[in-house]
């Protein structure tokens, strides 16, 4: 195989590749992405659809003058690769290394971060109104993907993009897949656009005439039939409603296809919206058969028709347990926005099928839809990464907080969430919540624990919410028999030494408490009388077991995997001074920053969160309140 990647340092080296070479350039990219992922994990399935489209958008449109805005940005390597960043390519994902969706700081190529789904044709409006008022000469694209178009903030876009009179042009990248299966009216009336024989016939028979004609200087006549089709054969064109104009559909993995359509909504006065449909996982036949198990995967070997098993983690474990909760309890639903096998919830969609519902790309709704189905005296499960319930936040204090609905936010994620980096990363959620009246915030420390918190928040008559990480906590036996906790009570899973004083007491958050009890270790051995709290409850804190440590207490330390302003540790002092102590408080937890890329084992060294580096940190805070001699 020849090595057109090597050569292709930015954009103007794309258009140079002779139009014979493409298919080679295509398989070059997508070997490339298949070794990384192989080697680093990521976002596979999205990547390797999306190849074809990429290389024309760069042979039509002349980034960084013209803006190219990808949603979602898991679609962006071969962006990534074809505008200078092959040779760092390796690094994808990796502490220091390239990140996994477009980073402006990264590349003049990044038009903007898409970490998120559904903001592409927002940002992308504010570009070419910015364009127009500075009258200048350029294009903007939104690339929108993985059925990105059915979120609110799209919908809230399109209803406005005829009155912002400002050219876009709107790339539908149709993979019929968002991580699951797509779901919704929107999804439907795609598919009823591709499925329509009369239309499709006629049209395959225009195309055939169109490429043996060899089309370029008849492209205008043609998208004029093709127009005229569509009028007889698909009337009321949804997109047309909103003033774009529509081509389409296309075939995405077609060269010429797609560079005729690009050309022609390029030249076109008016904003355009061009369907493209393409094969998530192409080129690779077991993301092709599973695209949502090979969305995205840790590192695996490429041979395997399976993504490598991960090890039983909190994802998992919730949705079993909701599941066996949910068939004793007819008043139980769950609810997922797009996140279905992420969440864990494929156990209870397939038992319950009448009582799970996946809304699709739209966390609002969901939280929304919650309420409704909790006024309506049902118990509604949301389970949601932290990171997407950011963007419903608004929902949780109007809708649910306000009314005091027993609607339980099932919160995966929580913390930091490694190599996906900070559009990912899940510490903000205690803050943000913590502030809400009505609701109680919970952590578990290990599996069992979880499956109590979800019996808790069965049994509460308010708001509840349960935050988990990532990483898999110790691996136990499923038990579903475990009761609910006692509400508010924190566990003291440590007590110094009988009789002690000028106590250490840490207390700590779910998968923080390890962490905690080999810090206590290190303390016990340097001879400080140390206990340990695993708080178990954010909000409600424990406030007796805090006044009963009060007597004998010489400081209190708090260790969470979130953001230290506003988190955990700001909950333990503000209980504090309920209870007029001025007993000194050390919190450590995530700076005030946006946390990098890299492991988890990495970013906590970063930040000095590990047993070694905080056991050194705290003796250089503690030493005046040694209460052992040597």
């Amino acid at each position: 195989m020849s090595n057109l990647l090597q050569n292709i340092h930015s954009p103007e080296h794309v258009k140079q590749v002779p139009e014979a070479q493409l298919p080679t350039l295509a398989a070059e990219l997508r070997n490339v992405i298949l070794k990384t992922v192989s080697k680093n994990g990521g976002h596979l399935a999205s990547n390797l659809g999306a190849v074809e489209l990429t290389i024309e958008l760069l042979r039509i449109f002349s980034p960084p003058a013209d803006k190219i805005i990808w949603d979602v940005g898991h679609q962006s390597y071969s962006w990534k690769l074809l505008t200078g960043r092959y040779e760092l390519f390796h690094t994808l994902r990796k502490l220091n290394g390239i990140s996994g969706f477009p980073k402006p700081h990264e590349s003049i190529y990044d038009a903007s971060v898409a970490g998120h789904a559904g903001t592409a044709l927002s940002t992308a409006m504010g570009f070419a109104a910015g364009r127009d008022r500075k009258s200048e000469n350029s294009h903007v694209i939104a690339i929108i993907g993985d059925a990105s178009i059915t979120n609110g903030i799209s919908l809230e876009a399109l209803n406005n993009l005829e009155d912002t009179q400002s050219k876009v042009i709107v790339i539908l990248n149709d993979n019929k897949m968002s991580i699951d299966c797509n779901v919704g009216a929107l999804s439907r009336r795609f598919g009823s656009m591709l499925t329509n024989a009369k239309y499709n016939q006629i049209k395959a028979a225009v195309e055939a005439w169109a490429h043996k004609a060899h089309l370029s200087p008849l492209r205008t006549i043609y998208h004029r039939i093709e127009h005229a089709i569509k009028s007889i054969w698909l009337p009321n064109t949804f997109f047309e409603g909103f003033g774009l104009r529509y081509i389409g559909p296309i075939d995405g993995h077609n060269f010429r296809a797609l560079n005729n359509a690009l050309r022609s909504a390029r030249d076109d006065k008016r904003s355009v919206l061009v369907h493209v449909i393409t094969q998530k996982g192409r080129g690779f036949e077991p993301a092709e058969e599973a695209p949502s198990h090979w969305h995205g995967v840790g590192p695996f070997t490429l041979d395997a028709c399976e993504p490598t098993a991960s090890k039983r983690g909190y994802s998992k474990a919730f949705g079993e347990a909701l599941t066996e909760m949910a068939n004793h309890d007819p008043s139980i639903v769950a609810i997922t926005a797009a996140m279905c096998s992420g969440t864990g919830l494929e156990s209870f969609a397939e038992k319950h099928p009448t009582r799970f519902f996946d809304v699709g790309i739209c966390e609002s709704h969901a939280v929304v839809f919650a309420a409704g189905l909790a006024a309506s005296g049902f118990r509604p499960y949301f389970a949601v990464y932290s990171s997407f319930l950011q963007r419903a936040v608004d929902c949780v204090m109007h809708d649910v907080c306000i009314q005091n609905l027993p609607v339980t936010f099932c919160i995966d994620r929580a913390g930091i969430v490694g190599s996906d980096g900070p559009t990912h990363h899940g510490v903000f959620d205690i803050p943000m919540l913590r502030c809400l009246p009505n609701l109680t915030l919970m952590q578990p420390a290990d599996e069992h624990e979880l499956c109590a918190m979800l019996k808790t928040a069965r049994t509460h008559n308010g708001p509840c919410a349960i935050r988990y990480p990532r990483d898999p906590g110790p691996e136990l036996t499923p038990q579903f028999d475990i009761p609910a906790l006692p509400y508010g009570k924190a566990d003291v899973r440590l007590a110094p030494p009988a009789g002690s004083t000028r106590i250490v007491w840490i207390w700590t958050l779910g998968d923080m408490l390890t962490t905690a009890l080999d810090v206590a270790a290190r303390l016990t051995a340097a001879h400080y009388a140390v206990g340990v709290v695993n708080a178990r409850f954010i909000k409600p804190i424990d406030s007796d077991c805090l006044g009963q440590q009060c007597a004998d207490a010489a400081c209190f330390v708090t260790l969470e995997n979130g953001t230290r302003i506003g988190g955990f540790g700001s909950a333990l002092v503000e209980a504090l001074e309920q209870l007029n102590s001025k007993i000194p408080v050390y919190r450590f937890g995530w700076s005030d920053a946006f946390q990098q890329q890299g492991s988890t084992q990495e970013l906590m060294v970063q930040e000095g969160l590990t047993p070694d580096l905080l056991t050194a940190r705290l003796l250089t805070i503690l030493p005046k309140i040694k209460i052992i001699e040597s």
